[in-house]
């Protein structure tokens, strides 16, 4: 009986001795998120379809060339959009210059009126192009704008907590982001205006593996309030293909590089 407790001792104390396994701090999971979604490869291009259906079930179309580059990983990022149909917004142009210490920098040129307008920081969180997506999403929202917190993690999801850093300078409370433990995509997000009251969702509803890197192909926003509804289809995706810097400047708003055209 004394060696086994001795034997015992031994264990326990070797177990102690042994340091667990760790799962990822909430820091970890929310800048392999960012880096999943927002940075693969050093650029990027896509085709988007975007369907827009209102609460009365009518429809409309977009349809538009996505060009991306990354001046840091993980920093700052350019980001080009070239609309081709339908007609009344065909050869509309969208820039953004991303940053992490300040606010983002977005321009628009509207061909009908031949127009630059500066878009104000204030509007990042209006619709995009009379979609349910905002202009924040197209770029992304900055990591240091909100708190985040561990709130649940199951099988296969961390799921996250988010508050606002300036509570005053946007429409929610606070939002929850559900990350895949696995790819680290973020898989779908809930916006409340309140405690228990979510208003609008953000899901991805297909990806897949494209040149090695984990890709949304298609996703959904919809205003929970009234079921409204925007779904955006993403095809001809392509990874590091050499997009130049020079193309992301107000100069290339009035005509847009071959990149964005094609």
């Amino acid at each position: 009986m004394k060696h086994i407790r001795i034997a015992l001792l031994i264990l326990a104390t070797f177990l102690l001795a042994v340091p667990a396994v760790a799962a990822p701090i909430v820091e970890e999971i929310i800048n392999k998120a960012n880096l999943t979604s927002y940075y693969a490869g050093d650029d990027g291009q896509a085709l988007v379809e975007m369907t827009i259906t209102d609460s009365q079930g009518r429809t409309r179309q977009r349809l538009f060339t996505i060009l991306r580059k990354d001046v840091e990983d993980g920093g700052s990022q350019l980001y080009f959009v070239y609309f081709k149909k339908p007609s009344d917004v065909r050869k509309t142009t969208f820039l953004v210059h991303k940053f992490i210490d300040k606010d983002d920098d977005r321009w628009m040129y509207l061909p009908s009126l031949d127009l630059v307008k500066r878009i104000a920081s204030s509007d990042k969180r209006t619709s995009f192009m009379g979609s349910h997506f905002l202009y924040e999403d197209v770029s992304g929202r900055n990591i240091s704008e909100d708190h985040h917190e561990l709130s649940e993690e199951t099988a296969d999801f961390y799921i996250i907590n988010n508050t606002p850093v300036h509570p005053e300078s946007v429409e929610f409370t606070s939002y929850l982001v559900w990350v895949d433990k696995q790819t680290f995509l973020p898989m779908k997000a809930e916006y409340l205006t309140a405690p228990g009251k979510p208003y609008r969702r953000v899901e991805v509803l297909e990806s897949k593996v494209i040149e090695g890197f984990p890709t949304v192909t298609k996703s959904k926003v919809t205003n929970l309030v009234n079921g409204a509804h925007t779904v955006s289809e993403f095809s001809k995706i392509k990874y590091n293909i050499g997009v130049k810097e020079s193309i992301f400047t107000e100069r290339y708003l009035r005509r847009p590089p071959r990149e964005a055209r094609k």
